[in-house]
């Protein structure tokens, strides 16, 4: 007796049909091409739309909102009454004394603070980046201003630099020296309010460059032991070169900071004064330039003209910095294959 084979039915062989695929199992086989091609190349995009569209809503559009509130008079009593001036508020503040004055407290703030505090943090870095006992307290101490809130410091440094009763005048009595007016001197409230700066970011920028230490291959502090470079001579040439990235990091984010800067010098005036800067605008930067004619003058298209001024100095400062580095590349480039 012949044995039987079994027939494969028309459409495949004998057993278990594939399983359906991911996305319709009925479909086409081109209609499932177009699902796999969407979802390979569009998932990608759909990870990343929220954060666009988030930028797009409160960071990209108030920006030209701003530049086109600047080119008309507004008043903020009034926001929905514009008048067409064209560039004439940028014409105003070019020939206003107070924005240069803001300018330039701006530009001798930034410095007195940037410069002092990136070199604090520099140091401070290498030295927690040696192993020591307690390192994990002094990193966390070394953080703790940063989580200090801006009005509480400035305020507790206000106390301290008080012209009768703070205690910074105090000690420089003891050493022979008369009261001083921190508040209306204009140099003395300069150093006063870098000194809040100082103070509060000097720790936070310590432990970006110890991280960035830390990643500093050992073979390198190594090799120049080797050689016979002490201590100093491996912090200038091991540690700040590899490190370059992130010092330059700090200094724009400085850089944007003390541009920015608002808070410290308002609460340090206690009161009227500090929407001015001082009694003679002697600490007034371009944040409270800012504030003053938007919130005191009512005037938004001025203070939208400032705000403006200020992202195309920011723009500027990175333009030039880019330059610099650029032709310093290209001069040390010829150098090194003179060199090889």
């Amino acid at each position: 007796m012949a044995a039987s084979t079994p027939v494969a039915p028309a459409g495949g062989p004998v057993g278990k049909s594939p399983a359906p695929g991911p996305h319709d199992a009925g479909a086409p086989p081109r209609r499932r091409a177009l699902l796999h091609r969407l979802d390979v190349r569009g998932a990608p995009y759909a990870f990343v739309a929220p954060f666009f569209i988030i930028f797009a809503a409160f960071s990209f559009y108030p920006l030209v909102y701003t530049s086109w509130i600047s080119l008309h008079r507004v008043e903020l009593a009034t926001m929905n009454v514009m008048e067409w001036v064209a560039f004439d508020n940028y014409v105003a503040l070019w020939e206003d004394e107070r924005f240069w004055n803001a300018v330039g407290n701006t530009i001798t703030l930034g410095v007195i603070s940037t410069v002092p505090q990136l070199l604090m943090a520099l140091g401070l870095a290498h030295l927690l980046n040696y192993r020591m006992r307690g390192s994990t307290f002094f990193r966390v101490a070394a953080l703790t201003p940063y989580a200090t809130s801006v009005g509480a410091a400035a305020l507790v440094f206000t106390m301290l630099f008080e012209r009768d009763f703070g205690m910074i005048n105090w000690m420089l009595g003891l050493v022979g020296f008369d009261n001083v007016d921190f508040e209306n001197n204009k140099w003395a409230a300069q150093i006063a309010i870098s000194t809040i700066v100082i103070w509060r970011w000097t720790g936070y920028n310590a432990l970006l460059y110890l991280a960035a230490m830390q990643a500093v291959p050992r073979e390198r502090y190594e090799a120049a032991a080797i050689d016979g470079a002490s201590r100093w001579q491996q912090f200038l040439t091991v540690t700040v070169p590899g490190i370059r990235s992130t010092i330059v990091f700090t200094i724009v984010l400085s850089t944007i900071g003390a541009t920015q800067l608002f808070g410290e010098p308002l609460i340090f005036g206690q009161g009227p004064n500090g929407i001015t800067g001082g009694a003679d605008n002697q600490y007034q930067t371009l944040g409270l330039l800012l504030y003053e004619e938007g919130w005191k003058n009512y005037q938004m298209g001025r203070a939208a003209t400032v705000a403006w001024v200020m992202f195309l100095l920011l723009v500027l400062v990175f333009v030039v910095q880019r330059v610099v580095r650029r032709a310093a590349s290209r001069r040390s480039g010829p150098t090194r294959s003179t060199a090889s």
